[in-house]
């Protein structure tokens, strides 16, 4: 290697750049003109650092380094719509496809395939977590800033302490706006449903006494909509299909149709089997003789009863299903 040449790799940037290309989903072809941000996270939260143009091909080069210790993010918007990809240490740089899409104002063949609302009572006060699953097959995104996208209701003791959380087919779960709308009870959140599943978290409480009777209605139209009741606490009502218990959580799952239900709760939230395997092992170690009161965590384990409760319901209750009546069609 000659002196110069010698100089001249050890004078080249010590980082490798962040290339791809960015393709639009609805058209089928490279996305131009595209601005790609490329994002870091610290302490302060999401910064970005730099930023590239696509080329009339699609394709943009960003001379940054990715994180090593942290993760990275190129994000690029269409439409008022923001599409990320995350980069994990050690992930590739170059090469990279960023898949955008269209905007619509109008649902297409976006829906809510499953709605899951489980009960958490506790004292004078039941926790409230219901989660939607939209599933968008197309190649438009929906996304609507005026009406919204999802509709819910909200019981009026509620409407002070509602939390709503999107998480889209390509992000992590971030706050979501939400405002109410002319019918009473009724509210819109502002969350674009890109291709692919979108999901929402609502959490709310309300006063609970137990045995009385606690009403509620269904604004979207739901594919599969379904109750569920923790381990020790009894759930009844009309209209209502016994799917039997979610097998780790022993939470009670019950298909539902229509669009208003009333329901009863009794019991107490008992300790799932995980808590109490937890503590077994904990006495196991302990040497003293020592009595310790095991407090219910069903707040603790309400994702992992949803996640597990969808995963058993697509599995699991195939012959529930073909037992079970037949929902009447849409209207």
């Amino acid at each position: 290697m000659t002196r110069i040449g010698f100089v001249l790799l050890f004078c080249a940037p010590a980082f490798a750049a962040v290339t791809g290309t960015v393709m639009n989903g609805t058209t089928g072809q490279p996305q131009a003109a595209a601005t790609v941000g490329f994002y870091k996270f610290g302490q302060g939260g999401m910064e970005k650092v730099d930023q590239g143009k696509t080329d009339a091909q699609g394709r943009f080069s960003i001379d940054r380094e990715p994180e090593a210790q942290g993760p990275s993010m190129l994000r690029v918007e269409i439409d008022g719509v923001t599409y990320n990809h995350m980069m994990p240490p050690g992930s590739p740089s170059a090469g990279i496809e960023l898949s955008v899409y269209n905007a619509s104002r109008q649902p297409g063949a976006a829906k809510v395939g499953k709605h899951m609302i489980l009960f958490q009572p506790s004292g004078g006060r039941m926790t409230i977590e219901e989660t939607y699953l939209y599933t968008n097959p197309g190649k438009t995104t929906w996304f609507d800033p005026s009406a919204g996208t999802l509709h819910f209701y909200v019981p009026e003791a509620a409407q002070a302490n509602v939390e709503v959380h999107g998480t889209a087919p390509d992000g992590m779960a971030v706050p979501v706006p939400s405002e109410k709308t002319s019918r009473p009870g009724m509210y819109a959140a502002k969350f674009e449903i890109k291709p692919g599943e979108t999901r929402f978290d609502l959490t709310y409480t309300v006063p609970y006494t137990e045995g009385a009777p606690y009403a509620g209605k269904v604004v979207t139209q739901d594919e599969n909509s379904y109750l569920i009741a923790p381990n020790g606490v009894t759930l009844t009502g009309e209209n209502l299909t016994d799917l039997g218990p979610e097998p780790r959580t022993q939470a009670h799952i019950y298909g539902f149709t229509g669009k208003a239900y009333q329901v009863s709760l009794t019991g107490a939230a008992a300790p799932s089997p995980q808590d109490a395997e937890a503590a077994d092992a904990g006495d196991q170690q302990d040497s003293g003789p020592r009595i310790e009161a095991i407090m219910p965590r069903v707040n603790g384990n309400a994702r992992l009863i949803l996640g597990l409760a969808l995963g058993i319901l697509a599995l699991g209750f195939v012959l529930l299903y073909r037992r079970a009546p037949a929902a009447p069609p849409s209207e």
